[in-house]
């Protein structure tokens, strides 16, 4: 009776097991172009998908990313974003792209993406691009930072600070892929200091080691 009961349980047990973790990795389906209105939709992956019958090629098109971004502001850089939002044929699909423009001497301020790995392509102009690690066992956290040229591949693993400066003369290009239909975007000095409400003044004083005024002073500007 024991060793019945044993091996019953067993059994069960990898039924059980099986029926709670199997997945399916695969999408079920060939696309679902994503639409804002639910009616004839289904609620699939944060957008509801459009009727199959009803996609056009259109759906699968995005124009204007041979267009410069305005990088006349603060920071010197513009990203032009193509997600499920503004090309709908992506929704599903897990992956978004972006073009990113510096002007000289500007910056992609450091920033991470909680939802995706991002790789860089440089079209033109020369960069210095980075990313900084998680915090590692023994203390401290360490830069892995190259200088980029045209043609040059820079990995951002997902989730983690990276950066890019424009170090040249001219107008710098470059193309952002993503393993995300959303991959998010955090901007470090603005998630810290101009985040709404404000982080406590005794907070970022500690925190950053610094003056009370210079924090209050990073808290009253405009980040980008």
């Amino acid at each position: 009776m024991g060793a019945r009961y044993f091996l019953f349980a067993l059994a069960f047990l990898a039924i059980t097991s099986d029926v709670a973790h199997a997945t399916d990795p695969n999408q079920l389906q060939d696309f679902c172009v994503g639409v804002e209105n639910p009616h004839n939709g289904l609620f699939v992956n944060g957008m509801f998908c459009k009727n199959p019958n009803d996609v056009n090629v259109d759906d699968f098109h995005f124009q204007g990313l041979d267009r410069p971004g305005n990088t006349r502001n603060q920071v010197g850089s513009a990203v032009t974003r193509v997600m499920a939002s503004n090309l709908p044929g992506l929704n599903t699909l897990g992956i978004s792209l972006a073009r990113i423009d510096v002007a000289p001497f500007g910056v992609n301020t450091p920033h991470h993406h909680p939802r995706a790995t991002e790789v860089i392509t440089i079209l033109e102009g020369t960069f210095i691009a980075g990313f900084v690690t998680s915090n590692q066992p023994n203390g401290g956290n360490k830069l892995f930072a190259k200088v980029l040229n045209k043609g040059d591949v820079f990995i951002f693993p997902q989730g983690l600070i990276h950066f890019e400066a424009n170090i040249g003369r001219y107008p710098g290009v470059a193309l952002s892929a993503f393993s995300s239909q959303n991959p998010g975007v955090v901007t470090t000095a603005a998630a810290i200091f101009g985040v709404n409400p404000p982080i406590s003044v005794d907070v970022l004083t500690r925190a950053f080691q610094l003056d009370p005024r210079v924090v209050k002073n990073l808290q009253s500007r405009t980040f980008e």
